[in-house]
């Protein structure tokens, strides 16, 4: 795939275009691209853009959309221009979309209508459907991008702090895409549904962009809709579906999940957030014929970094598999230093996949990059066969009387118990334990505080098990579906009258 490696995000959907011009690229609603008529929309785009906005190569350009087939023209019509695009999640409000907007200094925002009115004064604001109407008269844009300028900021999920802005240049995105492909087994014969956030790196860069390289068949949704999903794979347009864990809670505990024909969904793909091994054999057991593909990274690496394909989950269930083509990883110590096999550490990266830095933080990209490799915040184990399992994000491990604690094997013991359909564990401020691993959780039936404490007792050191249980309606999380458990840590971040 040599090609891929030296081309531009845009030229390789022109690539596909010159390859199979009259093949279905995108469904969306009840429009239909194929693939010349979508290369030729973006050229289209891009002299939009170029022309009547008069940006310049460089120029940020935010969108500030839903899902639509508008959108991954907006996106490849920046990468033809020589723009950089700015996706934004589509439910930020107030000071959290201006913060993303004025750090990324946009130009320009392209935004649905019914969002266009949170954009705050100063922004020049058009709507983002204008720039997928087949009827614009406009000279397209012919330009050829650079692979190694900029083409999108990533704003990573600000969990644990202020986003940061990950500049993603051509070059690391086609690398990526090449990784994805292989490892994902992504074939042109595949009719994958996409219904999670475009704005979200997991779904636009890891399976809607690899696919249209390959040349696939795409559907768009507006969002996982279980009975959308169920009727596409049922009429034979969707045989492949990525979603993370609460996405595939939710279609599993879905009324019709036991009476749909769901046969010819073959390939499963979850990722963005740890899936509790309880929820996976659940999965598996309904749908055995279902390949399941454990996709593990972070927005700055593209954002995919490690994949454990279907032959590979027997007896390891909750690893997140081995690096893919383009990424090498190890496991370091505080110091940096690589620690042994099954002892747990920082996970660090080194890879053409890898964003620049940070947009406009250069003390963040130095704490980050070091020694030419990129610190990721999780803490991991790797075994003797170079497979990695996830224990926690470093700044998510609790410190409970001095002992380290991985809130992922707590919140695994949690999610076999009947009485609960979600869990999240935290440390929280403790008099006596300095941090007090407390269990929130969505709970299924009628389940008491005392009855999950015990129960984790019986199966975790004590030291592990909860010390406190709290029961809430839902947990907060952000569009890819990552807990926040900032916010969590937050909320309930001062201790009870009298704890010890």
């Amino acid at each position: 795939m040599k090609a891929v490696r030296q081309n531009t995000v845009d030229g390789l959907v022109r690539d596909s275009a010159r390859r199979t011009p009259d093949r279905t690229a995108l469904r969306y609603r009840e429009r239909s691209w194929n693939y010349a008529r979508l290369d030729a929309a973006v050229s289209t785009a891009a002299a939009l853009l170029r022309g009547h906005h008069g940006l310049a190569p460089g120029d940020r350009v935010a969108t500030f959309a839903h899902n639509s087939d508008a959108y991954l023209i907006a996106f490849l019509a920046c990468a033809r221009a020589g723009l950089v695009h700015v996706p934004v999640n589509q439910n930020l409000t107030g000071e959290d979309l201006a913060y993303i907007l004025r750090n990324s200094e946009s130009a320009l925002v392209l935004a649905d209508p019914e969002l266009a009115g949170r954009v705050p004064a100063g922004y020049e604001v058009r709507p983002l459907r204008d720039l997928a109407d087949p009827e614009a008269e406009q000279t397209p844009y012919e330009g050829t991008g650079d692979p190694d300028t900029v083409v999108q900021l990533l704003y990573t999920s600000g969990t644990t702090a202020l986003p940061k802005g990950a500049m993603m240049t051509h070059k690391a995105l086609v690398h990526e895409y090449e990784s994805a492909i292989e490892a994902l087994d992504l074939a042109e014969g595949d009719r994958p549904v996409h219904s999670l956030p475009l704005y979200h790196s997991a779904q636009m860069h890891v399976f809607l962009l690899p696919y249209l390289v390959v040349g696939a068949e795409n559907t768009i949704l507006d969002a996982p809709v279980a009975e959308q999903i169920f009727d596409l794979v049922e009429a034979g347009r969707a045989d492949s579906l990525f979603a993370p864990p609460t996405v595939w809670i939710a279609l599993a505990n879905h009324p019709d999940f036991g009476r749909r024909d769901l046969g010819a969904l073959r390939k499963a793909y979850y990722g963005a957030s740890i899936m509790p091994v309880p929820v996976l054999e659940r999965l598996r057991g309904r749908l055995p014929g279902l390949g399941f593909y454990n996709c593990f990274g972070q927005s700055e690496i593209g954002p995919l970094a490690t994949v454990l394909g279907p032959a590979e989950h027997e007896g390891r269930m909750d690893s997140c598999g081995r690096p893919v083509r383009h990424v090498e990883a190890k496991v370091v110590d505080e110091e940096g230093k690589d620690v042994p096999d099954g002892t747990a550490g920082e996970v660090v990266y080194r890879s053409p996949q890898l964003c620049l830095g940070y947009w406009n933080d250069p003390e963040a990209t130095d704490q980050a990059f070091r020694d030419g490799w990129f610190r990721s915040g999780d803490l991991a184990v790797r075994d003797a066969e170079g497979y990695f399992t996830v224990v926690d994000r470093v700044k998510d491990v609790i410190n409970s009387g001095g002992v380290l604690v991985a809130s992922r094997q707590v919140e695994d013991v949690l999610y076999t118990h009947p009485g609960v359909a979600e869990a999240a564990v935290v440390g929280l401020p403790d008099e006596r334990w300095i941090e007090a691993v407390t269990a929130v959780v969505v709970p299924r039936g009628e389940v008491t505080e005392a009855e999950l404490m015990t129960y984790a007792r019986e199966k975790l050191a004590h030291f592990k098990a909860p010390k406190r249980v709290l029961f809430v309606a839902a947990l907060p999380r952000n569009a890819s579906g990552k807990i926040l458990k900032r916010e969590l840590r937050d909320r309930f971040g001062q201790p009870p009258a009298g704890a010890h």
